[in-house]
């Protein structure tokens, strides 16, 4: 079998790797000319590094990132609302609550996929399905051809606007900024995964390895607004002087070039995955908000699985019938957990928060214990 991965992302890297170590020919264009670094932090829980152990890179993404012991979110005064210490489902599921820069992760998918099979500056733009393969158009006026394509072009896919076009993001009412620095000289726990749940907004704030902080900022706003859109690290401290310690300074001692910005969207879930040939794959099939910090976690599931898939099942057409089932309840719960959480998070009214805070706060441990649980849980 020869496979085509459209996409050089983490899904589509992790495809790659999966199908390479089942001896399938896999081959990923990507439509960049080049990789750059860039990226900041992403989150890697239990379920996402099952993942990694089964592709083989576990260890080498493990030495290049940090481990916590807690999710702890905060209210504006700094005052705690939600403790979620996972050091108990470390010790059941292996390593959860893991952060690392997500062009580290890159690079180490990278360096253990097969001499050549990751070509550069291919941007796909249309696909057919002819009898048993599928030849994929690229905007250069070359094309390729396979008996497997698998779309992992995130959330604007091409692959999926031509076989789903009524397929749109849907906006989730924020925007988001985040970055990775150095460390601007102030206190943080380096043990946690800290988010605060203000009036102003919502921060996140991730230390990583050699001395730096990985945070993000979102701010309730129309979509694609220009005032957003001219935000400076300036400004957004600011926005968020009045909250608690150290947000202000970590914020402003952020330099513009550092600073990532994108409006948060996600997919309503689809009825489908698998189009004759043809497989979505990751934020292609199932972009989600950042809330639950899945997105790469589900992509890298969808690779394994899609692999074990393939290797149980000979004939390919019942494969792919698998692997949809296997992964498409799955990732729609996520995807609304997530959206729904956020939702949440973004209440602006003070009295609101102040019962969701009082809410939280009243939730028995073991609630959240087996929420949690219930995600790191995976039929690899």
């Amino acid at each position: 079998m020869k496979a085509i991965v459209i996409g050089g992302g983490i899904g589509g890297l992790s495809a790659a790797l999966a199908l390479q170590r089942g001896g399938i020919d896999t081959t990923v264009y990507e439509a960049a000319p080049k990789f750059k670094g860039l990226g900041a932090g992403v989150a890697l829980a239990a379920n996402a590094m099952q993942g990694l152990a089964r592709l083989g890179v576990a260890d080498d993404v493990v030495a290049r990132g940090k481990q916590l012991d807690a999710l702890v979110i905060f209210d504006e005064h700094g005052r705690e609302i939600s403790n979620m210490d996972t050091r108990q489902l470390s010790n059941k599921y292996g390593i959860n609550n893991f952060v690392i820069h997500r062009a580290d992760l890159h690079e180490v998918l990278l360096s253990y996929l097969q001499p050549e099979s990751v070509i550069l500056d291919k941007r796909c733009e249309t696909v057919e399905q002819n009898g048993d393969q599928v030849q994929i158009m690229f905007a250069d006026g070359s094309h390729a051809k396979a008996d497997l394509l698998i779309a992992a072009d995130g959330i604007s896919s091409v692959v999926r606007q031509q076989l789903v076009p009524e397929s749109i993001p849907r906006y989730a009412g924020y925007t988001c900024w985040r970055a990775v620095i150095d460390n601007p000289s102030v206190e943080i726990n380096d043990m946690i995964s800290a988010e605060t749940w203000a009036p102003q907004g919502r921060v996140g704030i991730a230390p990583l390895q050699d001395g730096k902080i990985y945070w993000y900022a979102c701010i309730n706003a129309p979509e694609r607004d220009e005032k957003m859109r001219r935000m400076t690290p300036e400004k957004l401290a600011r926005h968020f002087e009045t909250v608690h310690s150290p947000i202000e300074a970590i914020l402003a001692s952020t330099s513009q070039d550092q600073l990532i910005w994108n409006d948060i969207a996600d997919l309503k879930p689809l009825k489908h995955f698998v189009y004759g040939r043809i497989v979505l794959l990751g934020d292609a099939a199932h972009a989600t908000t950042p809330n639950m910090g899945q997105g790469a976690c589900q992509a890298i599931e969808d690779a394994v699985v899609l692999a074990q898939c393939l290797q149980q099942e000979p004939v390919l057409a019942n494969a792919l019938k698998k692997y949809e089932k296997r992964r498409k309840v799955r990732t729609a719960k996520v995807v609304e957990m997530s959206r729904r959480l956020g939702e949440v998070a973004h209440w602006r009214n003070p009295l609101l928060g102040r019962v969701r805070n009082m809410l939280f706060r009243a939730m028995p441990k073991f609630v959240t214990q087996r929420q949690m649980e219930d995600l790191y849980k995976v039929d690899f």
